[in-house]
């Protein structure tokens, strides 16, 4: 019997200390002095991908951006994805397609900044880009010269066509070591489709790092090449909530908000959620020709300022049943922003009580709607909703 209880609590000791090594977070981040709050901007790549990215979508979104209210909510980066190289000239420097920006790309970053935003740009890892086009390796301290030469603020580092064997944590490290020779701050943005867990050790490589496949244009619809629908990548973000953090974030990947493929509840949950996940918010919808009810999404401050919450810590899954979640994401002033997600097919009541968010049972909280923006007074032991299929009730409590 001694050596049976012995042998269960070394097994039991074990299993904790398996479990606190998992939720344990990266030792320190990136000081690089950037995204010490999620990053916020634009990303050409879900609206425009190869075929339609060009100079005149980069300064369109940039006017747009500048002059539609983002900016001023928060938004800041205006960020090109693949397709804009086509090759290296003879000095191994890369260059830019000529037809697609015929002005050249520090020319659309200086215009860029111009508008009081920052520039951001893509490459690979790789040989080549995920489009075929030039990818980083054997260039790495070469080109990050040149992106700074540019005046780029941000740059997005894929992982198609590596080599056999290659290693990401040290590929993406050489390219940090090759950004920070520039002596720009550069924020560096990891996008490895969470293949090699890089939640493990990407916190002092990079600023951001993707956690999950490619995000679709979709609510639920898993992909077998590894795309993902909005509630895949909510599902596969949730056991790592521990390692984000101020200067290193999970990415779930950029924003499908506007593109078409979702009704506007299903909209309104995926930015919600995205902010509860304190996510990079990267807008990937045509800036300039938004709707309404798109702009009212995504300039929605309250939610925002949930996203851009100073202690940065990611929310957690508290409760889920029958498709009915309860998510919690603790704030810098003690108080807690409250997700009712609603996965199911029909119309359900969600409730959260104190206690699974963090606070005693007979707490008094004021409770606020941040999507109505209204106050809904005191409430005692938790609250609860009638929330739309497919949608979210976000909250804040404040006791």
């Amino acid at each position: 019997m001694r050596i049976r209880g012995r042998g269960f609590v070394i097994a039991f000791m074990g299993l904790c200390l398996a479990t606190l090594a998992a939720l344990t977070p990266p030792a320190h981040a990136l000081d690089n002095g950037v995204a010490l709050t999620p990053p916020m901007g634009w990303n050409s790549w879900n609206k425009f991908a190869c075929k339609g990215v060009n100079e005149q979508v980069v300064r369109a979104a940039a006017d747009a951006m500048a002059a539609n209210g983002m900016k001023d909510a928060g938004y800041q980066y205006i960020v090109i994805d693949d397709c804009w190289q086509t090759s290296r000239d003879a000095q191994g420097n890369i260059v830019a397609d000529k037809d697609k920006f015929p002005s050249g790309i520090k020319a659309v970053a200086d215009y860029v900044h111009s508008k009081g935003l920052k520039f951001g740009i893509y490459t690979d890892a790789g040989a080549m880009t995920c489009a075929k086009r030039p990818g980083s390796i054997g260039h790495e301290y070469q080109d990050a010269q040149q992106y700074a030469n540019w005046g780029v603020d941000y740059l997005k580092e894929d992982w198609c066509n590596t080599l056999p064997g290659q290693s990401s944590e040290s590929s993406y490290t050489l390219m940090r070591e090759a950004l920070k020779a520039t002596g720009r701050p550069i924020l560096f943005s990891i996008c490895e489709w969470g293949s090699t867990k890089p939640w493990l050790w990407a916190g002092p490589v990079g600023n951001m790092w993707r956690s999950t496949g490619d995000i679709q244009d979709c609510w639920d619809c898993k992909k077998q090449w590894g795309g993902n629908g909005v509630v895949q990548i909510l599902d596969q973000l949730a056991p790592i909530y521990s390692y984000a953090g101020p200067g290193h974030w999970n990415d779930p990947d950029m924003l499908e908000v506007g593109n078409g493929g979702m009704t506007q509840e299903e909209n309104r949950a995926h930015f919600g959620m995205w902010a509860m996940l304190s996510a990079p918010l990267l807008a990937g919808n045509d800036l300039e020709h938004m709707t309404p009810a798109i702009k009212e999404i995504l300039l929605n401050k309250e939610v925002i300022a949930v996203d851009q919450d100073t202690l940065g810590q990611q929310a957690r899954r508290v409760k889920q049943q029958n498709g009915l979640e309860v998510w919690s994401k603790e704030l810098a002033d003690g108080g807690r922003a409250v997700a009712l997600l609603n996965r199911s097919d029909a119309p359900a009541t969600i409730e959260a009580t104190w206690q699974e968010i963090g606070y005693p049972a007979k707490t008094s909280a004021a409770v606020r709607d941040l999507w109505a923006m209204k106050d809904l007074g005191q409430k005692t032991g938790g609250y609860s909703a009638t929330v739309p299929s497919h949608g979210m009730v976000m909250v804040k409590v404040e006791p």
